[in-house]
């Protein structure tokens, strides 16, 4: 059963590996990861945040070079190159065009991506009997399904709505879906190859991927009315090779958890004769379930349209940073003006990775590009390994609730809800810097307790030098201001990218040809996770409209909670975040507000604030115990307990997990109001923030003992409510605690003022 091992988020950092990556560091392609890194020296003539740019290898992925590793690059230079020439010039019909996304990201993710590990140049390359046999006959039912629908689309003999039952179901639907099982069992049982090895097997699954999608792309016009009625066979086993398709890719980019939560809703599909209350339903045909699931219902719904349009244009964005190395100046520009601070580095991974978790979309794999860098130099001023982990994961968490991008989120939930990208932007902003203020004062309050200093200033960036390069900021600033000035997100999108390039060329880093089609080539590998588990999602939505699960869901809230919306915001709170630990934050947004939030708008709540809960405690399951993958991707990197760090990230985002209930209560933490009730809200606040992270860490103006946390504590929370009562018995009690750190409140002055 080793072969069908769930691929963790386990990954080593290395260098551009693609035929127009613009430089190489060794033959190998791969720059494995060591706590003694941060033993090096550091040269100040050379950029600190060296490699920071580099592509992230994961531990399944084939890495192709030669004439092979070109063909790969071209493909994925033309599926990022398509996604951007429809967006900007020339728009697709929608089916066609998010078949494409996911059949091309599919087709590229077995191609790039092994069903288990790959090796670095020790690979077996022997092929077992039992493994020739699969490979052979499902390969062999994949060809003649490909070729049945190459020959019906070229002749025009498509399987119309009412032809017979049997019409080409020997030689498209009963080969596609055997072949496709045979084949994908061949790629299990493969031994451990060498990382640069072509996979037969799954070149066949990438056959089959296509297969697909051309099938549904040419009988579009009768599935959009027959999937949901009466769908033709052919439907029926199309779509379940399709989903197989996503799940694999899925279970290999993502892990395990995704597919079995999306295996157990297709179960539910079916069994829901058999279960009581809530969950009955009276069940569905089998040819009808999977059709449905695989139209704009389900695989083809919003989570693949936010995945083919927004998503795939910031990868692409950040792809652009990346290969003109603008992002590398971020991160050097926060080393320049925080790292001589106490605890520098710790305060230059908050500053570091909330704009680039911002725009890559996902916690984990931030943790490790930006991780790689700051945690061991976060170690070297004195951070404990857990602490240094903690302190990066909940900062590339924090991330994806960073406007203007979100991580994708603010699009996701623009479309879900209608409400304009501009207005969830705006309201984004307030919550997101007192999260982030929070994590800062958390750091620093961390190195006066430890006494701990920042980085030599010798081995630093110069801040002049770097600030008479500030122009590089001008990809974000076009994004913001194209934002605000009207423009829709795919044409602000496309001028940063530009943008990106064109500032590229006053630096030593001029973006050429090679290093654009580099970018466009990195793009489509950093898009396919996304692509899959925004797939895979889609196949929850799809059984939650079916099956009418989310509106009775809803209801049951509404009876569990009585009408307290605060007891429903707990409940929704517990399901935002049981659904997204394991899951890619876009995936458990999108299946948490499909479930949660129709019964939280229903109870009064405003669609923005329910929306807005739901999404927040979907984005901080990446660092909430037991299952926190940010922290476990920053654990390994920082070789420190998995479990500790992840209570210890909880620490360190513990602002996020108060700020929603907040912001439910008082609508102007989220720009809703007034000038002076946001100014007010905002002021206080923030104020409560810094008790909250002083109460949490010991240390307000020096140590302060467990009785004189709890209060700060007390007081930190009356400050965020924002009320004026509140605000004033916050600050009262935080005066007193004051007053006893001073020492001007002792038990004598208080027995002499008693007497």
């Amino acid at each position: 059963m080793a072969a069908l091992r769930s691929v963790t988020i386990s990954k080593t950092l290395s260098p551009p590996t693609g035929p127009f990556a613009s430089w190489l560091l060794n033959p190998t392609g791969v720059i494995p990861m060591s706590s003694s890194s941060a033993q090096t020296y550091i040269d100040p003539n050379e950029s600190l945040a060296e490699g920071a740019d580099r592509e992230v290898i994961a531990v399944n992925q084939r890495v192709f070079s030669g004439a092979l590793g070109y063909a790969i690059a071209a493909l994925c230079v033309v599926y990022t190159g398509f996604h951007l020439f429809s967006m900007n010039f020339y728009p697709i019909e929608t089916w066609v065009y998010r078949l494409s996304h996911v059949a091309g990201g599919l087709a590229l993710g077995y191609l790039l991506f092994s069903a288990r590990m790959v090796s670095d140049g020790t690979g077996d390359e022997s092929y077992s009997t039992l493994e020739k046999l699969l490979f052979w006959l499902g390969g062999a039912l994949i060809v003649l399904s490909m070729g049945q629908v190459v020959s019906m689309l070229v002749l025009n003999d498509r399987v119309v709505t009412g032809a017979p039952a049997d019409k080409y179901i020997y030689t498209l639907g009963y080969p596609l879906i055997a072949g496709t099982v045979l084949t994908m069992l061949a790629s299990w049982m493969a031994p451990s190859r060498d990382r640069g090895l072509f996979a037969p097997a799954d070149a066949l699954l990438a056959v089959a991927a296509i297969t697909v999608g051309a099938y549904i792309i040419g009988h579009a016009e009768f599935l959009r009315i027959r999937a949901q009625v009466f769908p033709h066979p052919n439907d029926m086993w199309v779509s379940i090779a399709g989903i197989i398709l996503i799940l694999e890719l899925t279970r290999r980019l993502a892990g395990l958890a995704l597919v079995i939560i999306v295996g157990m809703f297709i179960l539910y599909g079916f069994i829901g004769p058999w279960l009581p209350g809530v969950l009955y339903h009276k069940g569905y045909d089998p040819a009808r379930f999977f059709a449905f699931i695989y139209t704009d219902n389900g695989v083809l719904g919003p989570t693949t349209a936010i995945s083919s349009t927004y998503i795939i244009l910031f990868i692409a964005f950040a792809a652009f940073l990346q290969a003109s190395r603008v992002g590398e100046y971020f991160i050097n520009f926060a080393f320049a003006g925080a790292g001589a601070t106490r605890g520098g580095p710790a305060k230059v991974a908050v500053f570091a990775s909330a704009l680039m978790g911002m725009i890559n979309g996902t916690s984990a794999g931030n943790v490790v590009s930006t991780g790689s860098l700051t945690i061991p130099l976060m170690k070297k001023v004195g951070y404990k390994p857990q602490t240094a982990a903690s302190v990066e994961a909940a900062a590339s968490t924090g991330g994806q609730i960073l406007p203007p991008i979100m991580g994708a989120g603010a699009f996701i939930m623009a479309e879900i809800t209608g409400i304009p990208y501009r207005d969830i932007v705006i309201a984004a902003i307030i919550p997101a810097v007192l999260y982030f203020t929070s994590v800062y004062f958390m750091v620093d309050k961390e190195a006066l307790k430890n006494g701990m200093q920042g980085l030599p200033r010798d081995q630093l960036p110069k801040f002049s030098v770097l600030a008479r390069r500030a122009f590089l900021f001008i990809p974000i600033v076009i994004l913001i201001g194209a934002l605000f000035l009207g423009y829709s997100v795919i044409r602000a999108g496309t001028l940063a990218m530009v943008a990106a390039a064109a500032v590229s060329w006053f630096t030593p880093h001029k973006m050429l040809l090679k290093d654009v089609l580099y970018a466009l080539e990195i793009a489509a590998r950093m898009s396919l996770q996304l692509v899959a588990v925004c797939a895979a999602a889609g196949v929850i939505v799809g059984v939650i409209a079916l099956t009418g699960i989310g509106t009775r869901f809803s209801s049951m809230l509404l009876g569990l909670a009585g009408q307290s919306q605060f007891l429903a915001l707990f409940f929704a709170m517990l399901v935002a975040i049981i659904l997204g630990m394991g899951m890619p934050t876009t995936a458990a947004y999108a299946v948490a507000a499909a479930v949660v939030a129709p019964g939280l708008i229903r109870m009064g709540i405003e669609p923005l604030t329910a929306h807005f809960f739901i999404f927040y405690y979907a984005v901080m399951s990446a660092i909430t115990p037991p299952v926190a993958l940010a922290s476990y991707a920053g654990a390994a990197i920082a070789q420190s307990d998995p479990m500790r760090t992840s209570v210890e990230s909880f620490k360190f985002g513990l602002a996020a997990f108060i700020v929603p209930f907040i912001f439910f209560n008082n609508a102007a933490m989220l720009m809703q109001g007034s000038v002076i009730d946001i100014l007010h809200v905002f002021l206080t606040a923030l104020l409560g923030i810094y008790l909250l992270a002083s109460g949490v860490q010991g240390w307000l103006f020096g140590r302060i003992g467990w009785s004189l946390r709890v209060v700060v504590i007390c007081a930190a929370l009356a400050m965020i409510a924002s009320g004026w009562l509140s605000d004033l018995i916050g600050l009262a009690v935080a005066a007193v605690v004051l007053l006893i750190q001073r020492g001007v409140i002792t038990p004598k002055t208080m027995a002499r003022g008693s007497d």
